[in-house]
């Protein structure tokens, strides 16, 4: 029993210290959502050369992307025109941070985890990025014989249609979203983005009170000054499994409390977050095997070097005195009515956003004339969009309504072809089924 409450104790306590920061970096979430869209970020992509990686890396670190839902979002771009280098170095800084776990590590693990995570995304990505340009040469799209020629971009617009950019990209005209800016900001960010991450979150929260709890104080005492050793125990037991960036930090606060090295959790916050069974296998399909070769090098080579280097540049000292003075209970660093309303409001998005969105889906689900066809695969809202945008695409289809819940997806139009269907929906990497 004295167990059982300890472990609650321990979960309460971590739910108070992270919340305000998770509220704020939704917040963050949200504006980047409206105010940089997407449709604005494919066309620094396209090129085989280190100005694209280096593009694809700056533009990935600030984005609240999982492996779960970057996966969708980079084949989504490899698909429309992005270089393989670019969608590498793109998938690969992506799911390591974010705005809102940079903000959630900053609470748990303080300001050196905070600067070192989007740092070491940085270089990474780039990393992956130049290495496939050098390694993996792409065909390039021959020229047109009749030269060079201008779309003429105001006369298109007249006509409803919309270009992206010089490469002429275009598609009939999308309904757009008329709500305001703000209301689609919390939205996303309230709804949309906290259903992806919420599952992680709360596995994160319960593995690391359990963590806590289970674990006596020395554990890892015996892989103290082994380096590379614990690094590589950690290693092994990161690359297999799935769990989101803002989801390992708990988990990375308790590990650092029980004794293991600072270069060590930092390997667990770079390669769990980033890798995953289900995450090499969708990119060796859809990207090929050296893609995938060039990205679990760079990510546990990348891992293990900057863990070595965090080991032996920053002092140990440092680093844990600024994990303790958050967890020693005796410097709160923001009130407690804010950290009590915070995980209110967490709890009850989190819960309440869940129900919403199913009774939303299934509202339109049941409005909406169509076939229905079913997708595996699907994780999150950034996987039905993946699906919604590319269905959309294809001629005849009018809307699509995809739910990854029921693994469904409701598509009306005209002529509806379902073997190009089934072929775009395997090319993103998800599976349609019979």
């Amino acid at each position: 029993m004295e167990l059982i409450e300890k472990y609650f104790a321990e979960l309460w306590y971590l739910l108070l210290e992270m919340a305000p920061w998770l509220m704020l970096g939704l917040v963050f979430a949200g504006i980047l959502k409206v105010y940089f869209p997407q449709k604005h970020i494919d066309k620094y992509l396209g090129k085989s050369n280190f100005k694209s990686s280096l593009n694809a890396s700056l533009l990935g670190i600030p984005m609240p992307l999982c492996s779960c839902g970057v996966i969708p979002t980079g084949i989504s771009f490899f698909k429309n025109g992005a270089s393989k280098g670019a969608t590498n170095s793109f998938l690969i800084s992506t799911p390591q941070t974010g705005v809102d776990s940079i903000l959630a590590t900053y609470s748990m693990l303080g300001w050196p985890f905070a600067v070192l995570r989007p740092v070491v995304a940085f270089f990474t990505g780039i990393l992956g990025g130049v290495f496939t340009n050098i390694f993996i040469k792409e065909k390039t799209t021959p020229k047109s014989p009749f030269g060079n020629f201008k779309i003429d971009t105001a006369k298109l617009e007249k006509s409803g249609a919309t270009c992206d950019d010089d490469s002429c990209n275009c598609h009939e005209p999308k309904t757009t979203d008329k709500r305001h800016s703000i209301i689609r900001a919390a939205d996303y960010a309230f709804f949309e983005l906290l259903q992806d991450i919420a599952k992680w979150l709360v596995i994160g929260f319960l593995a690391a009170a359990l963590i806590s709890v289970a674990l006596p104080n020395d554990f890892f005492s015996s892989f103290q000054g082994m380096g590379l050793v614990e690094i590589l125990v950690v290693l092994a037991a990161s690359v297999p499994i799935y769990i989101c960036a803002t989801g390992s930090i708990p988990i990375a606060a308790v590990l650092l409390m029980k004794g293991v090295s600072p270069g060590a959790a930092l390997v667990f916050l770079m390669a769990g977050p980033a890798t995953n069974v289900a995450t090499m296998t969708v990119l060796g399909k859809t990207m090929g095997r050296k893609s995938l070769a060039v990205y679990l090098t760079t990510i546990i080579g990348g891992a293990v070097l900057f863990g070595l280097l965090t080991n032996w540049l920053l002092p140990t000292d440092f680093i844990l005195s600024k994990v303790v003075h958050i967890h020693d209970g005796n410097h709160e660093m923001l009130p407690y009515w804010l950290q009590l309303s915070s995980a209110a409001i967490l709890v009850f998005s989190m819960i309440g956003g869940y129900f919403y969105s199913k009774l939303s889906k299934q509202r339109k689900m049941k409005k909406e004339e169509g076939i229905t066809v079913n997708v595996s695969g699907m994780t999150c809202s950034h996987c039905e969009a993946s699906v919604k945008n590319n269905l959309e695409k294809i001629e005849g289809i009018n809307t699509v309504i995809a739910d990854n819940n029921s693994g469904t997806v409701k598509i009306t139009g005209k002529n509806i072809n379902l073997e190009k269907i089934k072929q775009t929906v395997n090319g993103l990497g998800y599976k349609f089924m019979e």
